[in-house]
């Protein structure tokens, strides 16, 4: 059996626990500044895992941002990205590095450069899950249309919002819920939908290391993952 089709243990005890605690879903991104090596780090939110049917061993992380955050420009100016992600219902810790590429809007003006980050990334790691996807042929603009429409109407709102850190001076002119126009619907409410999902952006993250800790059991654990040449993942035991 391929290395690459056997899932790794860190994901399988990720998916336990969020099948236990679906509601600890929330990790830390840390990137860095475009203009001096200052991190900037930020909470996230998991949406999926994303994996070719033929590697699912190399699984990618989903998660979402707003095209319009200083974030997006660390990503393209520098890929390489960390986070941390703890749950505290099963006392694990979960410390990722790895790469993240981004999807917009294709009518978007950074989308051709988020494409290039997103097909450079995959040919930087020519055996890892993006490059399985086949990244130049998958339906990228369908899977963000897809998670984009599976979030409440109030947090595609918040697409809707002035760019974020700006200045706060026009609250209660946001709307509150955007909802997918139907017939009959004015205009500001297609507006709404169309700004909303022009602004969200796929963030898609290939991890290559693991470090993983349990404090469930005394002694602690913990183990560190390394992604291998040959797709599958080394294990090793360390202090924790």
């Amino acid at each position: 059996m391929p290395a690459n089709t056997i899932i790794p243990r860190w994901k399988k005890i990720l998916d336990k626990a969020l099948e236990q605690y679906p509601k600890a879903n929330v990790f830390q991104l840390a990137t860095l500044d475009t203009a001096a090596p200052i991190p900037h780090v930020r909470s996230h939110i998991f949406r999926q895992f994303l994996e070719s049917p033929s590697t699912p061993g190399l699984p990618l992380l989903i998660s979402s941002t707003d095209v319009r955050t200083l974030k997006v420009h660390q990503i393209l100016s520098n890929p390489n990205i960390e986070t941390a992600w703890w749950i505290e219902g099963t006392q694990e810790q979960f410390r990722m590095t790895g790469r993240v590429s981004l999807v917009t809007a294709p009518n978007h003006q950074l989308y051709k450069v988020t494409r290039e980050n997103l097909l450079n990334n995959a040919s930087v790691d020519s055996e890892g899950g993006l490059a399985a996807l086949e990244p130049a042929e998958y339906g990228w603009e369908a899977k963000r249309l897809e998670v984009f429409k599976r979030m409440s109407a109030h947090m595609k709102a918040t697409w809707c919002r002035p760019t974020p850190g700006s200045p706060l001076n026009e609250a209660k002119q946001w709307p509150e819920r955007v909802e997918e126009p139907k017939e009959g619907d004015d205009e500001e409410a297609k507006r709404n939908w169309e700004m909303a999902l022009g602004n969200f952006t796929l963030v898609v993250f290939e991890p290559s290391e693991v470090d993983y800790l349990t404090m469930s059991v005394i002694p602690n654990k913990r183990f560190k993952f390394a992604r291998a040449v040959d797709g599958g993942w080394d294990e090793a035991e360390v202090v924790p």
